[in-house]
């Protein structure tokens, strides 16, 4: 008698808890290699650009589509807080999400390979990091302790053992690093490898590590391969005015990152980074990266001193209380820096009640996309 095999898939976890959000000005073919991941969850896609241009999905994945005309539906005048031609247009998949969980991935991220040669399940990965607790309050000399064979070294306080509630994961990158545009220039042929390339005199650079950032310490966070709790600090997850009309690029996920970490410092919430690893496949342009980012590398050092010398007030009890109170002191202290950021503090106010007023039972109704599939 012939064996029989199921036909029917695994659930894969939190099926029903986690959207992916996808910023996109392009066709998603790459989607083909991310299928036996992320087939069984629920996309939701941002078109950025021309919102007359059809993007083409591949089928079988359940998706919705949003492009500009839709956000300027949907949010009317607080649409101006959602920037335009740059991936920061992201957020607004955040906005109008339904889930408990976020994974966020660029288009030019692709399915990235341990040293075994096995195929690293980023978003499974992302899931362990988000559900098991994180460590900011005393640092952990072997990484993680909640990983399977790890755990606390000699000296650490047990009183602080069970951890605290994770926020965000932060994943890395294979192949092309994630770099500013003058490392760029003066690195062109640097890349992440998973082994020893010895044509290149490479190190390793693929290291097996989940480590919770401390409190107190902020980091460059990069949206091309990010997981988040949505209901816990997803009001946080603005990634700013960027792109069109606006006097930088290229910050927007950094800034989302700074002001997240804050937050969860001040909560008592914990950011993770590390594992897992996709495989970024192309460098953007240096030279289109630098007019991008001109303005921010000076703005940096002094946005970085800003966000070391906040203290949020005990009465911000809440998310978006602690992200009106940023805003605040943003339009205070960095509005003397360039009048840029007064903007972005009024964009920043704009976001909090968008994400009110859409995330009101009554707003739930207007989410309609220009496309869906199911």
């Amino acid at each position: 008698m012939a064996q029989l095999y199921s036909s029917v898939k695994p659930t894969p976890m939190l099926k029903d808890e986690l959207d992916i959000v996808i910023p996109t000005i392009r066709n998603l073919d790459f989607l083909e290699m991310w299928r036996p991941f992320f087939e069984q969850y629920h996309l939701i896609i941002v078109q950025d650009g021309d919102p007359s241009k059809v993007i083409n999905i591949p089928e079988g994945f359940d998706y919705e589509l949003y492009n500009r005309n839709d956000i300027n539906r949907i949010l009317g005048p607080k649409a101006s807080c959602i920037s335009f031609k740059d991936s920061a247009c992201r957020c607004f998949g955040y906005m109008v999400s339904k889930k408990k969980y976020i994974y966020t991935i660029d288009d030019d991220c692709f399915v990235a390979k341990d040293p075994t040669g096995k195929e690293i399940n980023a978003l499974e990965q992302h899931i362990k990091n988000l559900l098991s607790p994180s460590t900011p309050h005393f640092f952990n000399t072997l990484y993680d302790p909640y990983r399977d064979g790890a755990d606390f070294v000699r000296g650490y306080p047990f009183s602080m053992r069970e951890g605290a509630i994770t926020a965000v994961s932060h994943g890395l990158w294979l192949n092309i690093p994630d770099y500013d545009a003058p490392t760029q220039l003066v690195k062109p042929l640097e890349k992440n490898s998973r082994k020893f390339d010895l044509p290149l005199r490479l190190p390793i650079l693929y290291v097996d590590a989940v480590m919770t950032i401390p409190q107190g310490t902020l980091f460059p966070m990069c949206g091309m391969n990010l997981a988040f709790d949505r209901e816990l600090i997803g009001p946080a997850m603005y990634f700013g005015l960027m792109g069109d009309g606006q006097p930088i690029g290229r910050y927007d996920d950094m800034w989302a990152g700074w002001c997240v970490k804050v937050i969860c410092d001040h909560m008592g919430w914990g950011v993770k980074t590390g594992l897992p690893y996709i495989w970024h496949s192309k460098a953007s342009n240096p030279f289109v990266n630098l007019k991008k980012e001109y303005n921010g590398i000076f703005w940096q050092e002094e946005a970085i001193p800003f966000f070391q010398s906040v203290t949020l007030p005990k009465e911000c009890t809440s998310v978006q209380q602690c992200y009106l109170e940023l805003a605040k002191l943003v339009k205070e202290k960095l509005g003397k820096v360039d009048p840029y950021f007064i903007t972005l503090a009024t964009g920043m106010v704009t976001w909090i009640e968008a994400w009110e007023e859409l995330n009101s039972e009554e707003g739930t109704e207007a989410k309609a996309p220009n496309g869906k599939n199911e």
